[in-house]
Order: C-alpha cells, then sequence, then structure tokens
C-alpha cells in the first residue's frame, strides 16, 4: 500500500482550520428584541425582479431562516397587485404543531389572502410584516420601519 503519512500535528492543524471555517459560517441566532430596533433602512436587498427586503426584513430573514416567507408575501403580494399599495402580513404559527397561516390584509383588517402553511421551524408564535409597493417594487419591511 503506498500513502502518504500525516503527522498528528498536520491533523491537529486541520481540525482547527475547519472549526474556524465552521464557526465563520453559522448563522446568526434570531434576538426577538432586536427587531424593533429596526427603523428605516440603509440599504434594500433584492430577492425578485419586483421585490424588495428592508435591513429589518432581511435581518428576520437570515436570522430566522425564513426567506420562504418572504418568498411567500413576494408571490402573494404580486398577485394582489397594486391598487393596495399597502398589505400587512400576519403570521400566526399554530401551538400545536409546526404549522402557520399567513394572512394579508389592507391594514385595516379587509383580508386579501390567506395562506396555510402545513409545515414551518419558524421560532416566534406570530409575527407582523408590511408590503407597500413604491412605484416599482414592493418593498417588505418590519413595522418599524415603515
Amino acid at each position: 500500500m503506498s500513502g502518504h503519512q500525516i503527522s498528528v500535528a498536520q491533523v491537529e492543524g486541520l481540525k482547527t482550520h475547519c472549526s474556524q471555517t465552521h464557526k465563520g459560517l453559522q448563522m446568526q441566532q434570531l434576538d426577538p428584541a432586536q427587531l424593533s430596533q429596526f427603523s428605516g433602512t440603509e440599504k434594500y436587498y433584492r430577492i425578485s425582479r419586483r421585490h424588495l427586503l428592508t435591513d429589518g426584513a432581511k435581518y428576520l430573514a437570515e436570522s430566522a431562516e425564513c426567506f420562504w416567507m418572504m418568498d411567500a408575501i413576494a408571490s402573494h403580494v404580486s398577485e394582489i397587485g397594486i391598487n393596495d399599495w399597502f398589505i400587512q402580513v400576519k403570521v400566526q404559527v399554530q401551538v400545536h404543531g409546526f404549522r402557520c397561516t399567513m394572512i394579508y390584509d389592507d391594514g385595516n383588517g379587509k383580508e386579501l389572502a390567506r395562506q396555510e402553511i402545513p409545515y414551518t421551524d419558524f421560532p416566534l408564535e406570530a409575527i407582523s410584516l408590511y408590503a407597500c409597493w413604491d412605484g416599482e417594487h414592493w418593498v417588505i419591511m418590519l413595522p418599524s420601519e415603515y
């Protein structure tokens, strides 16, 4: 058998490198208290041709690993259209099981659409997000960013 010999020092060096690389790739954990700290936005993040996220919505999507939610919002607001330039999205996670309901309304309680999600690991029991039409894009944001 031919092969290369690896020293114990090389193995330990590789373990350290892999550990440091893994730590660098870990996602940030959602801190619900941080959500209210966002006001306005410094930058917009494109998730599709006509849909943008604010700093706070991007933080939520990344830290709660819920880009699926932003995708669902983008799909529904496009279907609802721009006659209603403001849409409130209420996400309610049911206590029993891992289901959630996404309710889209006009901000005055008039329901425009509803979507049942059969499985989610979203970490909060409920959250509201806003989607506003800016003339070219739907901008998805936290209420504190409105």
